[in-house]
C-alpha cells in the first residue's frame, strides 16, 4: 500500500497543480474535467490517510507510544528526499527570523562561532538581484501581452517565493556558522549539512588552501570536501570514521573533512589543541 499511496501522491499533486494554474488563468475547463480532477484527488488522500493509518496501527502494536508511532509512519509514508527538502524549507524560515533579529542557531555559550558565509553571500546577492529583474521583466511582459490577471498572479507568486528562498538561503549561511566547542566540532553548510564530531575523535587539524574544489559537497574514499565558490581552506583528520548525512538523506562516511571559513587563521586556533603558532597555509 506504501507503494501505491507514495505514487498516486505523485501523481495526483501536479494533476491538481495543473488544473489550478489553468483555472486562475482564465482557461474554461470543462466542469467534468474539473470535478474528475477533484474526485482523484480526495481519493488520492484518502488512500494516504488509509496508509498512514495502516503503519500507524502496526507501529503502535510493536509497542511504540502515539508520538514515535506518528513520526514513525510519516517517516515510511514520505521519502527521505521529500523530508529533507520540506526540512530545507522550514529551516530557511527560521533562519530567517533569527537573522532578522540578529540571533545564531546552535551556538551554546564559551564556544566558537567559525562563519563561512561571505563568499556564498556575494554570489546569492546576484542571484537575488536577477530575480527581483526577472520578476519586474515578466509582469511587464505579461501586461504587454494583456495576460489575464490570474496568469500574473500565479506567476508573481512563483518569482516570489524564488526571492523568498534566496533570502532564506542567505540567512541559513549567516545563522548557521561552523561550532568549535569543548565537546564538538560542527561542520555545516546552511540548512543543507550538518555534521558533529566529538573532539575526542580529533586527531590532527590543518590550515590547508585548496581553490579547486569541485561542486559543493564531495565524498571520495572517506574524505568530504564541503566548499564554498570552489574552496576549502581547513582540514580535520579522525581517528575513526564517523556517519554523515548528505543533502538528500544519503549516509556516508568520513574520516578527514576539508571545510571553509570565512577567518580560517582564527577557526585553526579554535581547532588546535597544542598551543604552537599556527603554520603558515599551504595552497594546492
Amino acid at each position: 500500500m506504501l507503494r501505491t499511496a507514495r505514487a498516486a501522491l505523485y501523481t495526483a499533486l501536479p494533476l491538481e497543480a495543473g488544473i489550478m494554474v489553468l483555472l486562475v488563468s482564465g482557461v474554461a475547463l470543462p466542469p467534468p474535467v474539473v470535478t474528475a480532477v477533484e474526485v482523484l484527488v480526495l481519493g488520492v488522500l484518502l488512500l494516504e490517510a488509509a496508509a498512514l493509518w495502516q503503519v500507524y496501527r502496526t507501529r503502535r502494536r510493536g509497542g511504540d507510544d502515539p508520538r514515535a508511532a506518528l513520526r514513525g509512519a510519516y517517516e515510511q509514508l514520505v521519502p527521505v528526499q521529500v523530508r529533507r527538502l520540506m526540512s530545507f524549507d522550514a529551516q530557511g524560515m527560521v533562519s530567517l527570523v533569527l537573522w532578522v533579529t540578529r540571533r545564531r542557531h546552535g551556538v551554546p555559550p564559551g564556544a566558537t562561532a567559525v562563519s563561512y558565509y561571505r563568499e556564498v553571500t556575494v554570489l546569492m546577492l546576484g542571484f537575488l538581484t536577477a530575480s527581483v529583474i526577472e520578476l519586474v521583466g515578466v509582469e511587464i511582459l505579461l501586461r504587454s501581452w494583456h495576460a489575464p490577471g490570474g496568469l500574473r498572479a500565479v506567476v508573481l507568486g512563483i518569482d516570489a517565493y524564488g526571492i523568498l528562498i534566496a533570502l532564506a538561503v542567505i540567512a541559513c549561511y549567516v545563522t548557521r556558522p561552523h561550532v568549535v566547542s569543548a565537546d564538538e566540532i560542527r561542520i555545516r553548510h546552511g540548512a543543507f549539512f550538518d555534521l558533529r564530531i566529538p573532539r575526542t575523535l580529533v586527531k590532527a587539524a590543518r590550515h590547508r588552501v585548496n581553490r579547486n574544489e569541485t561542486g559543493m559537497l564531495r565524498v571520495e574514499d572517506g574524505v568530504l570536501a564541503l566548499a564554498v565558490n570552489s574552496q576549502t581552506n581547513l582540514v580535520v583528520e579522525l581517528s575513526a570514521p564517523v556517519p554523515a548525512t548528505r543533502p538528500l538523506g544519503r549516509q556516508v562516511e568520513v574520516h578527514t573533512i576539508r571545510f571553509f571559513a570565512d577567518d580560517p587563521t582564527t577557526a585553526y586556533a579554535a581547532l588546535r589543541t597544542d598551543h604552537h603558532p599556527a603554520p603558515a597555509p599551504t595552497h594546492a
